[in-house]
């Protein structure tokens, strides 16, 4: 039994040592790799950058109160269309004290002056119907009535501005009255009635009573990378996709490219605009998000490769173009003058032609 066990290992062993120079006699000799074959072929690439932005009206006009007061009521809502001229809300005037007793003292003096210049000139009537006094003196005499008149008027109106904001021979004209300087549409109204503004001047701003612009002329802004912004120019067209309407594209035109950049993290961005144009069933509300596609260079018809493909060696580019397909592969070296690529496909200028088949990527076995 033993001399039994004792056979079987030297034939195991035996057995293992020729599997194994059996084996490491197929690893020494060296293998063929088999590559895949590529074809060129004929098709175009566009090498495009994408820039992030939102939608905005070209123009945002606000309109501000020429004085100060409390509103007194709102006539128009966000969302609304107006015309020039529309009226958009009214202030009512708390006048200042001071102010408003002069006008109230300006108004009784000029009372007081009518009626002791239309005593004279009664008189003087009289005397004129009786041809006791000249015509030049009856016409004077008239003229300082019809003036005592015309201050008195005056006075009454200036009272009624300071009271109510409101002359009563101008009305269409009242200052209480805030309307929209431009056509478009209402954006927001931020203040509401009984809410007290502020009239634009020298010293502030004002109050901002409505903002309105024109959602027929709408532009995308955004800002560019400084390694792009060499890359395109003003008059280049580009294709909008609205966060909002993504199953929709439009058509923009780059405008405005800053002449001065920004740093932001440590890059530097130029602010662009772009005029959107958009189709007069779509509408489009300010400040949506927007991607604009912009199209830096484009080859059409061009012989391309497969971007793996290329060898570069220095200054110099190659492929290998395939002599038998069959194993073993044979293939040449063919120099070839390479143009744009877009990452995965690359343009041959010179050196291919479609049809040719060069050698690809290494087979995995």
């Amino acid at each position: 039994m033993k001399k039994f066990f004792k056979i079987l290992f030297f034939i195991l062993l035996a057995v293992g040592v020729i599997w194994t120079f059996v084996y490491l006699f197929k690893k020494s000799k060296p293998q063929t790799a088999e590559y895949e074959i590529v074809e060129a072929t004929l098709g175009s690439i566009e090498k495009s950058t994408i820039v992030t932005g939102q939608i905005d009206p070209r123009d945002e006009v606000s309109v501000k109160p020429q004085v100060s007061g409390i509103i007194s009521e709102i006539l128009k809502e966000p969302g609304q269309s107006v015309s020039e001229g529309d009226v958009i809300a009214i202030v009512k005037i708390i006048p200042d004290v001071s102010n408003l007793s002069a006008a109230e003292s300006q108004v009784r003096v000029a009372q007081m002056n009518l009626e002791n210049v239309e005593k004279t000139y009664q008189r003087q009537k009289t005397l004129k119907d009786k041809g006791l006094i000249a015509t030049e003196e009856f016409e004077k005499s008239q003229l300082e009535y019809k003036q005592a008149k015309e201050n008195l008027a005056n006075a009454k109106d200036q009272l009624n501005i300071i009271k109510e904001g409101i002359s009563k021979s101008s009305t269409e004209y009242s200052n209480t009255k805030i309307k929209s300087t431009i056509t478009g549409m209402i954006l927001d109204i931020p203040v509401k009635v009984g809410n007290s503004v502020i009239n634009s001047n020298t010293f502030n701003d004002g109050t901002t009573i409505a903002t309105i612009a024109n959602m027929k002329d709408m532009i995308f802004k955004g800002k560019l990378d400084e390694t792009e912004v060499g890359k395109i120019t003003e008059g280049m067209t580009m294709t909008l996709t609205i966060g909002a309407m993504n199953d929709r594209k439009f058509e923009a035109v780059l405008e405005y490219i800053a002449p001065k950049g920004t740093q932001e993290n440590g890059a530097v961005f130029f602010e662009m605009k772009a005029r959107a144009i958009l189709p007069d069933d779509v509408f489009v509300r300010a400040g949506y998000s927007a991607n604009a596609e912009i199209v830096m260079d484009k080859a059409t018809d061009a012989v391309m490769v497969p971007e793996s493909c290329i060898v570069y060696e220095g200054d110099s580019t190659f492929v290998f173009r395939c002599t038998q397909e069959k194993m073993p592969q044979q293939f040449e070296k063919q120099p070839v003058e390479v143009g744009l690529s877009d990452g995965i496909n690359i343009v041959v200028k010179s050196g291919l032609e479609v049809g040719d088949k060069i050698r690809g990527n290494e087979k995995l076995k």
